[in-house]
């Protein structure tokens, strides 16, 4: 897969306040992923790789760089809609940040996670539930926090096609909801 996505500003931003809902910037993300599963041996593996631009922040005259980032999962199927195995990613900042607001130069982050998952498929009416739990200990930070972290996603989607079955997987939307998670770090 291919993609490109944005963010726009939204929310209730203000420069002078300690917390916000929004960013108060934009920015475009594009990137591409690649989704193998083997329906015989219930083996999954996904990865995604993206790459964000920030647009600057009006309020406060600051663009943050270029930023990479990389989310994979690989996962083992124990029946039709149970599924187990590791997460993880790396987020890399490429790019200085700059703008009249930088008061403090250049400024590149870095982090990477790994950690374990579970996903549960689901009958919901005449369309297919997808829940995931995910949790990431994260380590190799500079320039930003380290931890844990657990992210829970619910999706609901058409049944894929029958004619459609033995090319996709039934977790690609793992791919675009590590896509998603990726985003928004």
């Amino acid at each position: 897969m291919t993609y490109i996505t944005g963010d726009i500003p939204v929310g209730a931003y203000q420069s002078d306040r300690l917390s916000n809902l929004g960013i108060g910037h934009g920015a475009i993300d594009a990137g591409g992923g690649y989704t193998y599963f083997n329906p015989q041996t219930g083996h999954e593996f996904s990865g995604v790789l993206g790459f964000t631009y920030n647009f600057k922040n009006t309020a406060t005259q600051y663009q943050s760089g270029v930023d990479m980032h990389f989310d994979w999962g690989a996962s083992q199927f124990l029946s039709k809609q149970v599924m187990v195995g590791l997460v993880g990613y790396v987020y890399k900042g490429l790019g200085c940040d700059s703008g009249a607001g930088d008061r403090v130069g250049c400024f590149q982050s870095q982090v990477a996670g790994v950690g374990p998952q579970i996903g549960f498929l689901f009958p919901v009416g005449d369309m297919q539930g997808y829940l995931n739990l995910k949790a990431y200990a994260e380590f190799a930070a500079e320039n930003r926090p380290s931890g844990w972290n657990t992210w829970v996603t619910f999706s609901i989607s058409p049944p894929p096609r029958p004619e459609r079955l033995r090319q996709q997987s039934p977790s690609s939307e793992n791919t675009r909801n590590k896509q998603a998670t990726a985003f928004s770090r």
